[in-house]
């Protein structure tokens, strides 16, 4: 069988969230069964285990994209997996299984920065009703998601009539788990979308005297000036786009992961901090229960003193110490090699 993986969402420089679980998956994939896979940029191959068959079509972003299975039909693929629903399917001549991580944008309309002016109107009318969701995957022979959360909510719409595998996102593997020596030190890893509410950690450095806060992530000059006036001056570290490397020593020596988003597809820097036995400071949504378990403290996304009292809590030796086993555990059931047997099972069955 001819599994071909679409790997045009892999970003060219440093990943976003779903070029690393494209990456990350695609390399555990490639270990259990021969795989070929689709770039629109022969840089994305950087990414990718040395090697792999590939092929150069259309970007996702094209107005070729509707159409794009003319262009696939030629690898004479038996089946496709993309990382993303919204993959052309119009044509083909193959079984496609299409994934869908979340349906934030239905509840926090703005589209990713980053996308084109066209696509971000395309985008923003996309999610005004559930039908254009309805008919991209049903289009597909199966649908993949990345949590049991998300697989309810497309169940409770009633977004596909195909069967739908959870095939969790997983961290990069890491050589070193050993710990730094902790400190008061808070982390916070992802965007500065609304949605995010990175007002909520913000906010609450102003009353957790002698921490600190790193945001990792690459950051606006109007979006740092506004969360330092409300944390306070030398309250926040700003990374503006930490390495890997930069991030996961932060992680090592930190007391908590902190997060105070609203909505989340899966949240992998949960399973990150984790890893390294960090415990988890974060908002009371049903994904980060099923993710983080008993490595977190679940706080209501708006509940300031509820959010300080979690984090003064973990300065308690022991408190904190189960806690980091706990978080150590729970990451041991998230890998890439679990989730691709998984995926592997639903391309081949």
């Amino acid at each position: 069988m001819k599994i071909v993986v679409d790997c045009r969402y892999l970003r060219v420089g440093r990943h976003d969230g779903i070029s690393r679980y494209t990456a990350g998956i695609v390399t555990a994939l490639a270990r259990l069964h021969p795989i070929e896979v689709l770039v629109d940029d022969e840089r994305q191959l950087a990414h990718l285990p040395e090697g792999l068959p590939w092929h150069k079509v259309s970007a996702p972003t094209s107005w070729r994209e509707p159409f794009v299975a003319r262009q696939v039909r030629r690898t004479g693929a038996d089946v496709v997996f993309s990382p993303m629903q919204t993959m052309g399917t119009w044509g083909r001549d193959y079984r496609v299984v299409l994934t869908l991580h979340d349906l934030i944008y239905y509840r926090h309309p703005t589209p990713p920065r980053n996308l084109p002016a066209a696509v971000r109107l395309l985008w923003r009318a996309f999610h005004l009703a559930w039908w254009p969701q309805r008919v991209l995957l049903n289009r597909a022979d199966a649908v993949v998601t990345v949590s049991e959360t998300t697989r309810d909510l497309i169940a409770r719409h009633r977004l596909t009539r195909r069967p739908v595998t959870v095939v969790p996102n997983a961290p990069d593997p890491v050589p070193d788990l050993t710990r730094a020596p902790r400190t008061r030190s808070l982390v916070y890893m992802g965007s500065f979308m609304p949605y995010k509410n990175v007002e909520l950690p913000a906010r609450a450095m102003a009353r957790l005297p002698g921490w600190e806060l790193h945001l990792m992530s690459p950051v606006t000059a109007e979006q740092r000036t506004r969360l330092t006036e409300l944390a306070g001056e030398g309250t926040l570290v700003f990374h503006d786009g930490a390495s890997d490397e930069v991030y996961r020593d932060v992680l090592r020596g930190a007391t908590a992961l902190v997060s105070g988003s609203r909505d989340e597809g899966f949240g992998l820097p949960l399973v990150e901090a984790m890893t390294l036995g960090t415990p988890l400071v974060v908002s009371d949504i049903p994904v980060f229960r099923e993710v983080g378990g008993a490595a977190g403290a679940y706080v209501d996304p708006d509940d300031l003193d509820g959010y300080v009292a979690a984090v003064r809590e973990l300065d308690d030796p022991r408190t904190w110490a189960e806690r980091s086993a706990a978080a150590r555990l729970r990451a041991a059931g998230y890998d890439w090699d679990t989730s691709a047997k998984t995926l592997l099972s639903l391309l081949v069955g």
